[in-house]
Parts: C-alpha cells; sequence; structure tokens
C-alpha cells in the first residue's frame, strides 16, 4: 500500500494552487496589510478549432477584466511562436524565436496574432491581476527550411528499441536556417546531429520512424515506456543529449521570460523529453530570471505510477496535470449513472499529491476528432467542474472550449454553468473540509469558510444517478444561517442548525453548491489596479512533494 511517509522540500518549487493567496502591493512598494486567502484559478485560453484570423491576443486584453472579476487568477495561453504556417495551432513549432514579428511561413502573425500584440495581452492580464503562463514545445521542430543526408535506421513503431533495417541514408527535413529572422536574437542553426530522428524520407517519400545513426545518436533515456522508448512522438525530435541543444533551450527560456515577462510555463509533451532535462532547465531559468516561474508538465499518461515516477525523478520541480482524473470524469459520463462516485478520485493526483495537481475537465487535446479524444458528455461538466472548483485539492484549470464553446463541432457555451461555480471558489471555497463520499451516486463536501473571507463556507453535492440529500456539516459558526443553491437548480433554502449541521439536497443527474445567503452579491473579485504589473501577485508556497515506495 502507498503511504505517504516523508516529504521533500526543495528550493525552487514553487505551487500556485489551493493555497494560492493575493498579495497586492502598496505604490510605495511597501506590503500593505495582510490580504484575505484567496483562490488560485487557471484557465485555458485556446481550443483546438480556433479560426485562423489572428484575433485571439486582441480577446485575451478585451476579456481579461472581465475574467479577473469572476475569480481567474492566470491564462495559459496557446503556443506563441511561429508553427508550420498561419493555421498551426502551435504544436508544429518551427521558430521559437518568432512570435509573430517575422515574415516567416508565408506570414508575419501567428494564427492568434502578432508580437505585439501577444505583449499586449500579457500587459493587459497583469494589469487585470491574473498571471500568464506560455506553452513551451521543446519535443521536436517542424516545417524546416531544408533536408539533409543522414544515416539512419527504421525502428520498428511499436517498439521503438527494435530496429527492422539496416542503415542506409535518407533525405531528412532537418535544416532550419530561418531566412526571414536571420540571426536576430539567436545566431543558432539547427542541424541534422541536433536530432534523433524523423519519420520522413524525402528521398524515397516513404513513412517510416528513422532513428539517426552517428556519435552519441540513442534515443534519449529516461522517457516513457510505452512503445518501449517513447522518446520519438513527431517531425524532426530534438536530442536532448547534445549540449548546444541544452545550451540554446536555455539560451532561449531566458530570452523569452525577459521579452514577454510571463509568470510560468505549460510543458507539452513531458513524457516524450528525457526526465532530467526539464529540472535543469527550470533550475537556469528560474535563477536567471529571478522569477519562481510556476510550471505545470503535460504527462499524459491514465497510469497514476508513471505520473509518480516522473515527479519522483524530477524531485517535483513542476506540477502535473491530472490525466487520471480526467479520464474518471469521462468514464462516469459515459456510464449511465453506474459509475461508484466514491471513487472518483481514487488514484488520480488530487487524492495522491494535492499540492502537484492541476485538475482539468477537458482540454484540446481531448476534444472531439482529436487524437486523445475523451469528451466529457456534457451533462457531466458541472458535476467535474463543481469537483474541481469547490474542494481544496489541487489548482483547476477551466478549458476554452467549455466555457465559451466549440462551433466546430456545434458545441454550445457552459458559461452559464461554469460562472457560478467559479463564483463559488472565488467567495466561498474556503476553510476546512469535510467529505461525504460514501455513496455509489450521490457525494458531498463542505468548506466551513474562513473568518478572513466574510460570508465563506459551503456545501456541494453531485450525483450522476437519482437525486436526494445529505446531512453535512459546515460549522456551529454557520448556525441559524440559510443557505442556498448558487448554482440555480434548486429553489429551496437549508437552515442550519445548532449544532452546525443542515439537510442538503440536489436532483438527478445534477449538481447543487449551497452557500450562506448574502445581503448584497459581490460581482468583482478583487480589488482592480492599473498599476505596473510588479509579477509578484501571488504569495508563493512550496509544495509538500510526497515520496513513494
Amino acid at each position: 500500500m502507498l503511504t505517504f511517509h516523508r516529504i521533500i522540500r526543495k528550493g525552487w518549487m514553487f505551487l500556485l494552487a489551493f493555497l494560492l493567496t493575493a498579495s497586492l502591493f502598496c505604490p510605495t512598494g511597501q506590503h500593505a496589510k495582510a490580504a484575505a486567502p484567496f483562490n488560485g484559478t487557471m484557465m485555458q485560453y485556446f481550443e483546438w478549432y480556433l479560426p485562423d484570423d489572428g484575433t485571439l491576443w486582441t480577446k485575451v486584453a478585451n476579456e481579461a477584466n472581465n475574467l479577473s472579476s469572476l475569480g481567474i487568477t492566470a491564462l495559459w495561453l496557446p503556443p506563441a511562436y511561429k508553427g508550420t504556417s498561419r493555421s498551426d495551432v502551435g504544436y508544429g513549432v518551427y521558430d521559437l524565436y518568432d512570435l509573430g514579428e517575422f515574415n516567416q511561413k508565408g506570414t508575419v502573425r501567428t494564427k492568434y496574432g502578432t508580437k505585439a500584440q501577444y505583449l499586449q495581452a500579457i500587459q493587459a492580464a497583469h494589469a487585470a491581476g491574473m498571471q500568464v503562463y506560455a506553452d513551451v514545445v521543446f519535443d521536436h521542430k517542424g516545417g524546416a527550411d531544408g533536408t539533409e543526408w543522414v544515416d539512419a535506421v527504421e525502428v520498428n513503431p511499436s517498439d521503438r528499441n527494435q530496429e527492422i533495417s539496416g542503415t542506409y541514408q535518407i533525405q531528412a527535413w532537418t535544416k532550419f536556417d530561418f531566412p526571414g529572422r536571420g540571426n536576430t536574437y539567436s545566431s543558432f542553426k539547427w542541424r541534422w546531429y541536433h536530432f534523433d530522428g524523423v519519420d520522413w524520407d524525402e528521398s524515397r517519400k516513404l513513412s517510416r520512424i528513422y532513428k539517426f545513426r552517428g556519435i552519441g545518436k540513442a534515443w534519449d533515456w529516461e522517457v516513457d515506456t510505452e512503445n518501449g522508448n517513447y522518446d520519438y512522438l513527431m517531425y524532426a525530435d530534438l536530442d536532448m543529449d547534445h549540449p548546444e541543444v541544452v545550451t540554446e533551450l536555455k539560451n532561449w527560456g531566458k530570452w523569452y521570460v525577459n521579452t514577454t515577462n510571463i509568470d510560468g510555463f505549460r510543458l507539452d509533451a513531458v513524457k516524450h523529453i528525457k526526465f532530467s532535462f526539464f529540472p535543469d532547465w527550470l533550475s537556469y531559468v528560474r535563477s536567471q530570471t529571478g522569477k519562481p516561474l510556476f510550471t505545470v508538465g503535460e504527462y499524459w499518461s491514465y497510469d497514476i505510477n508513471k505520473l509518480h515516477n516522473y515527479i519522483t525523478k524530477t524531485n517535483g520541480t513542476m506540477s502535473l496535470f491530472d490525466a487520471p482524473l480526467h479520464n474518471k470524469f469521462y468514464t462516469a459520463s459515459k456510464s449511465g449513472g453506474a459509475f461508484d462516485m466514491r471513487t472518483l478520485m481514487t488514484n488520480t493526483l488530487m487524492k495522491d499529491q494535492p499540492t502537484l495537481a492541476v485538475t482539468f475537465v477537458d482540454n484540446h487535446d481531448t476534444e472531439p476528432g482529436q487524437a486523445l479524444q475523451s469528451w466529457v458528455d456534457p451533462w457531466f461538466k458541472p458535476l467535474a467542474y463543481a469537483f474541481i472548483l469547490t474542494r481544496q485539492e489541487g489548482y483547476p484549470c477551466v478549458f476554452y472550449g467549455d466555457y465559451y464553446g466549440i462551433p466546430q463541432y456545434n458545441i454550445p457555451s457552459l458559461k452559464s454553468k461554469i460562472d457560478p461555480l467559479l463564483i463559488a471558489r472565488r467567495d466561498y471555497a474556503y476553510g476546512t473540509q469535510h467529505d461525504y463520499l460514501d455513496h455509489s451516486d450521490i457525494i458531498g463536501w463542505t468548506r466551513e469558510g474562513v473568518t478572513e473571507k466574510p460570508g465563506s463556507g459551503l456545501a456541494a453535492l453531485i450525483t450522476d444517478g437519482p437525486g436526494g440529500s445529505k446531512w453535512m456539516y459546515v460549522g456551529k459558526q454557520h448556525a441559524g444561517k440559510v443557505f442556498y443553491d448558487l448554482t440555480g437548480n434548486r429553489s429551496d433554502t437549508v437552515t442550519i442548525n445548532s449544532d452546525g449541521w443542515g439537510e442538503f439536497k440536489v436532483n438527478g443527474g445534477s449538481v447543487s453548491v449551497w452557500v450562506p445567503r448574502k445581503t448584497t452579491v459581490s460581482t468583482i473579485a478583487r480589488p482592480i489596479t492599473t498599476r505596473p504589473w510588479t509579477g509578484e501577485f501571488v504569495r508563493w508556497t512550496e509544495p509538500r512533494l510526497v515520496a513513494w515506495p
């Protein structure tokens, strides 16, 4: 049985999670009076099928104050650099230094806008009190400017450690000269020896997985063991054992943070990059920029033990997205009420490593039509969002496609369902938590609230089956108070008895979040200031890294 048997504390370990609190500063630079706690909430501000109209950065700037007022504290923005074409979502990385500034790949702007608009969006988010996380894609490069002849060998796609051909020369797209940018910002030019392999031989027009031959050439290790060795994913795979590659990526990281003033990173496809790379890279960039740089990695696996292994091997230097929890939501939504809701957190990071878990319902990879499609059914989404937004574990992330809808697939916006849950997190989800995860259909939890947040505290119920009720404890301090359902799904009220208990109800296949009735309704999450951004909106706390045997 896995046990929490020791706590490891590491330098440069920073987490914007449920302990995140606001810390506004006086114009003089002196700390203001200690602020009330404020829950951190991230939003992934894009989805795969956004139109190629160059307007996303402008939308970020226009929406910043509205999002902040609802309690969004950080935005994860899509890759901002030039991809293989103007319509590239950002994961077909061509030039990391071109943020929509140079005429390359037939365009100056990216899918989302120009460099100037990107920087303006970040400034607007900062002015509204939000942080910005950049999406970093280091696994591969695409859209090369030319080919090179390279000695290579074919490998078995199902077992990349197995060579299935002799060595022969292929014509590989590995030459990156960046003619539109030249040597601006960096004079580094990529050549075949900076990569481990490709999946296309231009001379034969043949698609295979090719591993390069040469001094020091092999798949990187340690990486995920799926397909034997899952170093290779797509395009031209970066060789993280090559010192020139490591140095260039470190230089870029320092340049990017200093140029954009972003506050953290979302790291793409970390299971395909050798595990020792990012701790070293993050340490360098954090030390060189003097910023804590909250970081979350995408390790896509439903096997919780693989996530624990990665956290251990990287010494807790980053959080991870809780893919196993997403899979629980997906499975529950497809089970027609037969899912055992008591197990919703079993074998998830939310339960096992709560301060390192970034929880989410869906994202751009799980959308319809994508390789990892596992779209949570709409009826279950309000339940799932209530679970990640009102509980104390994890750092929740709201998905753009859920909030605004996905026109490509006629998926409507759930804004009217999500907004009350954001308000619940913003104003009520504080204090001691009591769990009532004791029924196969109806589960609940309460938060007692804290004195620093007057009127805080809540009781939440979700069910994937019939409706019903639970007696739940919210604290004696709430005795005599009247609670109402913030979601509007129920119109009745609950009066808390003298012992701090109430009988809370939920409709079938639904969610109810009960909160104390107020005489006034707060519409602004926190003071909005036009002061210059200091990068110190939040007070950071070291996460607890639980060691697993």
